[in-house]
């Protein structure tokens, strides 16, 4: 297993907190809500949020951001402690803080409070981008890349640099590999590139982001064919190698000046968007910092995005800080499974877990696969280990071992996460995961299944779904069997 490289994030922290509780009534004396039994939680937000998901991949992760001596600074150094390495920068004023009040999950309103920004480099801070093996720039336009500009335009010359840019910042340094805005953003910035824009609006930061409701057509820049026009503007006027357009529900429109590449959303995601443009950008710099190509990144960093939205978004950051399942072959599948699993749970989504060999993958595993994702919020596969294969099935079997299995069915879009079990059933995997639902295939119809009693004595629920009638393992390595094979013409002429 390769080890996650190191990244370095650089840009302006926030420190967000939430209000959460119930609106019942309205107001006797005004017509607004009135939010009850609110609970208050606080996290790390901008910049630190998004070096805060970059460490919860398992890589080291240095945040070089400006912190003042404010209550503010200090509650989020605390929240960051033991998971980033800090590089302080002088901060002017108060650390900005931003506070939502939301009814029932759903935001009613958002008080922002401070307006400090970075006074000026220091040496740690230049020396770090100029060691750094990969940057990551949060600008959230309040100045940490603007006292960094010249020491992050020698890295772009050197080294892998994302960046998320903000419609109150300067333009990406030139020579930057990957540049990160929403639909509506990207529409902005084009315009300001032909003159007709300012800075001064404060678009929010996940309008059009995975997950989100913007960007779809109709919106503001939100079309593909204004995208596209827009990316590659960006690319050609900011002297990029690349603009990703992230499309809300749509994923993500990737441009290296020419046809642009569409990275769709494996599934649609309804929840919570704050972040996930952070989580997008924390990804693919993650990735383009262990040597993947840009196309690879932008493709894991939409699933990240819209897996991170499906999972509760920054309701979920206080669940787990591990490794996440979004990254190939990091960590053990069945550990990736169990921290997929209570994330989801934790912020009141629906966990669905579908069982089997998954011995030579057809279409009918897929089309089960595919309609179970869609009965929750995040879908946990639980396959036999090849042991259990062989119990269950004889001694030709399995036909792919354990390993392929595992990555072919991380690889399907609607897999969130694999889970593997030694036994014959599944019954002491499914009591660690305690999904929601348990789908199977409609051919168990007319037989009790054994985990039933199990799965309902927690609440659950077992659901069948239409099964795809011919297709099975067996009869496809019957017919292979039983094809005539190729004749050898080695040293022969084609006539």
């Amino acid at each position: 297993m390769r080890t996650p490289a190191p990244l370095l994030v650089v840009g302006d922290a926030l420190l967000d907190h939430d209000l959460c509780g119930r609106a019942e009534r309205l107001a006797p004396d005004a017509p607004v809500p009135v939010v009850s039994a609110a609970r208050r939680t606080s996290r790390p937000g901008g910049a630190a949020l998004a070096a805060w998901l970059a460490a919860a991949d398992g890589r080291p992760v240095t945040l070089v951001t400006a912190l003042g001596d404010d209550e503010a600074s200090e509650a989020l150094v605390r929240l960051l402690a033991g998971r980033v390495r800090l590089i302080r920068l002088p901060l002017t004023g108060t650390l900005s803080s931003k506070t939502r009040i939301l009814a029932q999950g759903r935001p009613l309103l958002r008080l922002d409070d401070g307006e400090g920004s970075a006074e000026e480099a220091t040496e740690e801070a230049c020396r770090a981008v100029a060691e750094a093996r990969a940057v990551l720039v949060a600008d959230y336009g309040r100045g940490t890349a603007d006292v960094l500009r010249e020491a992050l335009t020698a890295a772009a010359a050197r080294v892998p640099v994302v960046w998320d840019p903000h419609p109150r910042g300067n333009p990406p340094v030139p020579g930057v590999r990957l540049a990160t805005p929403s639909a509506t953003e990207a529409r902005g910035f084009a315009a300001r590139l032909e003159g007709g824009g300012d800075r001064d609006g404060d678009t929010p930061r996940d309008a059009g982001r995975p997950g989100a409701a913007a960007g779809e057509p109709g919106s503001p820049g939100g079309g593909l064919q204004g995208a596209a026009r827009d990316a590659g503007r960006l690319v050609r006027g900011w002297r990029v190698a690349s603009v990703a357009v992230t499309l809300g529900g749509r994923g993500a429109l990737l441009s290296h000046g020419e046809t642009p590449l569409l990275v769709p959303s494996p599934v649609t995601a309804e929840g919570d968007a704050c972040g996930a443009g952070d989580r997008l950008a924390a990804t693919a710099a993650g990735l383009l910092a262990d040597g993947e190509l840009t196309e690879t990144a932008v493709r894991a960093a939409v699933h990240a995005a819209t897996r991170y939205v499906a999972e509760g978004g920054v309701r979920s950051l206080a669940v787990d800080a591990a490794p996440s399942a979004d990254r190939p072959d990091c960590g053990e599948p069945t550990d990736d499974a169990l921290r997929t699993a209570a994330r989801v749970r934790a912020a009141g989504g629906t966990v669905v877990a579908a069982g089997g060999c998954f011995d030579l993958l057809h279409a009918g595993h897929v089309a089960l696969l595919q309609a179970a994702r869609r009965a929750g919020d995040c879908l946990v596969v639980c396959v036999n280990s090849d042991a259990s294969v062989r119990r269950r099935k004889g001694a030709g079997r399995p036909l792919v071992p354990l390993a392929d299995r595992v990555r072919v069915l991380r690889a399907l879009e609607c897999v969130d996460a694999v889970a593997v079990f030694e036994e014959d059933t599944p019954e002491r995997l499914l009591g660690e995961l305690r999904p929601h639902i348990w789908a199977k295939g409609g051919d168990y119809a007319l037989s009790r299944l054994p985990e039933a009693s199990l799965v309902e004595s927690w609440g659950g629920q077992v659901v069948l779904f239409p099964y795809l009638d011919g297709r099975s393992t067996t009869g496809i390595a019957r017919r292979a069997a039983s094809s005539p094979r190729p004749v050898h013409t080695a040293g022969r002429r084609r006539p």
